[in-house]
């Protein structure tokens, strides 16, 4: 099974590259993937139906006790039948649903087929966490499928709607998940049905999780959000919204209802919403006009009559849902597949536009009048077994309360007869000929249909007339699910066409005449619903909804956020005074003993940061203060080497410096003074906020070190970064070992940080290489010579008399190569002594800083003619991938392998792999410093020469 999941993600990734290749033909070779689960699960059909089960389990995060269970029973197999034969049908569909040169194609193809491969993984996963992650899969690729190329303002609304609703959904159904497997004591969905426990917990989470499943089912009252997703191309429809994903919530109740139907709440909220949802979808479907609404809203009336059938919890409604669940899968994919041929055919999908389109196509009207006939449930169709089963059941106790047995068996009748009739009105509206239209012309078909547009409708109809009359086959599958639950009849029933005159037939034969009667006085019926039309609509509660919390958030938004940094600042420090401090002063134990410095230089160290600090209050000029507070840093630096830390240190320094330079880049573009003046009050509140601040930290710090009773974790430290890490720099080694994730997402923070710098300054295109020596200068400027005897840092030829420094031009000509090989040095060393990629890649961006101040921006595209981008990207992916490194060598994701070998000259050489990983961050710490420099200097200067702020596109006129 876990095999077939990865070929589903390969196939899903390769997707855009094969229609690439081959156009829309693609489609056929990706529908092999399905395809291939399918027959290897008609291959497990003996093993499940004789009672055992495929069970495959492979860790996943240990740590947590987490792994990939996988399980394959009479449930999961039905199930997984239906996601693979009808995905693998629905892809040969594709092949000709779309046009040759469909723009998007290739992204569809591999959003399907990845939805594809989640549903699989959803209905076989035995493990709660993992069937939630492939929950959300289905939910985000259900989204993007909606959604489209997001051209359509429509399509892109019914995307958004599916999306909020069904995650909101799904986190509650986590917080369920969650309630569950910590009231049971499992996460195995296996064993919390066997022994679902009891108590509060078990209820609420029961409840959360049918929170999650009404949402993805679109039962009441969310059922809006399945027909306005109709805005999706035809094959998703068919797919997703009637024979996958919407079955997922349908999936889940049956998954539960063995262990969890006798919980309190359970039946009243499955069958109260089953049974509303019925006869809700029924109704509107009866006044829809568009095809695909009208069967959208005829899944949510089927959707309800299942959730009906699977959450009552007795085996006679289990056996009954699971055949109407095949059935509908069936008989509803084709009717959606069969309107996609209507619409490719005619180009119009209104009822009140088509006529005689059955002579015109009369092999695609049987396939549509032989699934309406199905869904109507008439004879010998699969449909009509399933809804015969259904009645038998409720008819004969199938649930415990006979009161609630007949009503849902009330509401079940009455909402077949809203199935037959617009199960007629389906056929009618697509393919019979109507007086007041004229038939089309064979030349008036945009696209008729050939054999294999028609092959997937057609072998889905087939298979629904088959197992009509084949229904014994499917009863070994059926009854071992339905052998799950209590059996509260004097007997089972087995599934069969035929079971003789009975009351169950009666009703079947009264919902065909009723459905019979209604479609006849469609007229009347239409009129009555007009003139009694209920004025509230879910769909418009929606979206009021989303409007006023719109409005409340533009509300809360203006109150509260009202541009002021030290407002919003001094609120935060306010509450952490406030709370944290309180408690600090009320409840914290204090130290005993207090040491003030362990050396006087720390307390000369200190009075210099507190010197500074209240210098930067009384100093006027913006620079001025930047370097002030710059010593506040660098005071930092000094305690950290004071204090046995030189990795820290040196960080700190190089950080500080950068950050220093960073500033001066920004602040040429600011006025020289601080002009803003505060009031005395506004002076002395800020004052005292800021020293209350620091000597609750400071308080906070003493009496955190003080109250430690458990040994600190880094005590094991030192012996693991040796013997695991293979260094003795324990900074380093836990940077890129021991916390080697978090550092991992560290260093992808600093790619979106660069990014978003870059894109402040670049407002319309990010460049790559930029103003080379040689290429063109600005007015007044004379351009570098070419040639081998071209001066290195050529300033005097770039840069006008004033801004030119010869002292700084001197010393970047002897330091910048030996700033460079120091910054290697410490990226090679930092494994066993102060340094790493972090600080190499610092002192490597200094250099580049050196490089740039003394010979301007295009010295910095001589110094560094790379895109920045590419070192971001090329460092991230070089961390990446020694997390796969380490797996070839034997060790777990991003763990640190040693290889120690002796080479001639050399002697004995020992390598680990987390050098590699160093290296990565030591490119995306250099294109980090490069980015600043390009967009905060180079770019700056390029629209302060040219007296260009934006970028100008080719042709455009800038009026200065």
């Amino acid at each position: 099974m876990i095999l077939f999941l990865l070929l589903h993600l390969a196939a899903a990734v390769l997707a855009p590259l094969l229609v690439r290749w081959w156009g829309r033909q693609a489609f056929l070779v990706l529908a092999l993937v399905p395809a291939a689960a399918f027959g290897w699960l008609l291959g497990q059909l003996g093993t499940v139906t004789a009672g055992s089960e495929v069970r495959e389990t492979t860790p996943w995060i240990p740590a947590l006790d987490v792994d990939i269970a996988l399980r394959l029973d009479p449930l999961a197999l039905a199930f997984a039948l239906l996601v693979t034969g009808v995905g693998a049908l629905v892809l040969v569909y594709c092949a000709r649903y779309f046009g040759p040169g469909d723009d998007g194609t290739g992204r569809f193809a591999a959003n399907l087929t990845a939805f594809a491969g989640s549903m699989l993984g959803l209905v076989v996963a035995d493990d709660l966490l993992l069937l939630y992650v492939f929950w959300e899969l289905t939910t985000v690729f259900s989204f993007l499928l909606i959604g489209g190329g997001g051209s359509r303002l429509a399509a892109r609304r019914a995307a958004s709607q599916a999306l909020i609703l069904t995650t909101a959904g799904g986190l509650a159904m986590l917080v369920g998940v969650l309630l569950i497997g910590e009231a049971s004591g499992s996460y195995l969905l296996s064993e919390v049905v066997a022994d679902p426990g009891s108590g509060t917990g078990m209820v609420a989470g029961a409840l959360l999780v049918l929170v999650g499943a009404i949402t993805k089912s679109a039962m009441v009252p969310f059922h809006f959000w399945l027909p306005a997703a109709m805005e999706a191309p035809t094959p998703v429809s068919a797919y997703l919204h009637a024979a996958a994903m919407v079955k997922a919530g349908i999936y889940l109740v049956a998954r539960l209802a063995p262990g969890l139907a006798d919980l309190p709440g359970w039946r009243p909220v499955v069958l109260g919403l089953g049974a509303a949802t019925m006869l809700v979808g029924g109704y509107r479907a009866l006044r829809q006009t568009d095809l695909k609404l009208l069967l959208a809203f005829g899944t949510v009336s089927q959707l309800g009559f299942l959730m009906v059938l699977v959450g009552g919890g007795s085996a006679e409604l289990a056996a009954a849902g699971l055949a109407m669940t095949l059935a509908h899968a069936l008989f509803k994919s084709t009717l959606f597949l069969t309107v996609g041929v209507v619409d490719h055919a005619t180009g119009t999908r209104d009822l009140r536009q088509l006529s005689g389109l059955g002579r015109r196509l009369p092999v695609l009207a049987w396939i549509g009048g032989l699934a309406a006939l199905s869904m109507a449930g008439v004879p010998p169709l699969l449909g009509f077994v399933g809804k015969e089963a259904a009645f038998t059941a409720l008819l004969e106790g199938g649930l415990p309360d006979r009161t609630a047995a007949t009503v849902e068996l009330a509401v079940l009748v009455g909402g077949s007869v809203l199935t037959a009739a617009y199960s007629l009105r389906f056929w009618w509206g697509a393919f019979a000929r109507k007086p007041d239209l004229p038939d089309p012309a064979p030349a008036e078909l945009v696209h008729p249909p050939g054999a294999l547009f028609l092959t997937a409708p057609a072998v889905l109809v087939l298979a629904g007339l088959v197992l009509g009359p084949a229904s014994p086959l499917l009863e070994p599958l059926v009854a071992g699910y339905a052998e799950t639950l209590p059996l509260l009849a004097p007997e089972a029933e087995e599934l069969a066409l035929w079971h003789g005159w009975q009351p169950a037939l009666l009703l079947s034969a009264i919902t065909l005449i009723g459905g019979a009667a209604l479609f006849v006085a469609r007229t009347q019926v239409l009129r009555l619903q007009r003139r009694y039309a209920v004025g509230a609509s879910a769909d418009e509660g929606y979206w009021n909804v989303i409007q006023g919390l719109d409005r409340l958030s533009v509300l809360v938004t203006g109150t509260t956020q009202r541009g002021s940094l030290p407002a919003y600042l001094g609120t935060i420090l306010v509450v952490v005074l406030a709370l944290p401090g309180t408690l600090l002063i009320t409840r914290a134990p204090w130290p005993d003993d207090w040491r003030a410095w362990d050396t006087p230089v720390q307390a000369l160290v200190g009075v210099v940061v507190l010197a500074a600090a209240g210098m930067a209050l009384r100093i006027r000029q913006r620079l001025s203060v930047v370097l002030v507070v710059g010593v506040t840093g660098y005071g930092m630096a000094v305690l950290f080497a004071l204090q046995g830390a030189p990795d820290l240190a040196l960080t700190q320094f190089l950080v500080e410096t950068l950050t220093l330079v960073t500033f001066v880049l920004v602040l040429r573009k600011l006025p020289k003074d601080i002009i803003e003046r505060h009031l005395p009050r506004e002076r002395v509140v800020r004052g005292a906020i800021a020293v209350a601040m620091g000597v609750l930290m400071a308080c906070v710090g003493a009496v955190a070190l003080d109250v430690r009773t458990a040994t600190p974790v880094s005590a094991d430290y030192p012996e693991a970064a040796y013997d695991f890490g293979g260094g003795k720099n324990i900074v380093n080694v836990t940077l890129v070992d021991i916390r080697a994730w978090d550092t991992l997402g560290e260093i992808s923070l600093l790619v979106v940080a660069a990014t978003g710098v870059a894109s402040l300054v670049f407002l319309r295109r990010r460049t790559g290489v930029v103003d080379r020596l040689g290429t063109a200068v600005p007015t007044g400027e004379t351009p570098a010579r070419r040639g081998p005897r071209r001066r290195w840092l050529a300033a005097s030829a770039t840069l006008p008399p004033e801004r030119r420094s010869v002292v700084l031009e001197v010393i970047t000509r002897v330091l910048f190569h030996t700033i460079l090989v120091f910054s290697l040095y410490l990226l090679f060393s930092g494994h066993n002594e102060p340094g790493g990629g972090f600080a190499g890649g610092l002192v490597a961006g200094l250099a580049l800083v050196l490089r740039y101040l003394a010979g301007g921006r295009y010295e910095l595209g001589e110094a560094a003619p790379v895109d920045p981008g590419l070192l971001l990207g090329a460092g991230l992916l070089f961390a990446g991938g020694t997390g796969v490194a380490g797996l070839l060598l034997g060790a777990e994701v991003l763990q640190t392998a040693i290889l120690e070998t002796t080479l001639p000259v050399l002697g004995d050489v020992k390598l680990v792999t987390s050098l590699f990983f160093d290296m990565g961050v030591y490119l995306i710490v250099v294109g980090l410093v490069l980015d600043v420099l390009r967009s905060l200097g180079a770019e700056l200067d390029r629209q302060e020469d040219e007296g260009d702020p934006i970028e100008a596109q080719p042709g455009e006129v800038i009026v200065r």
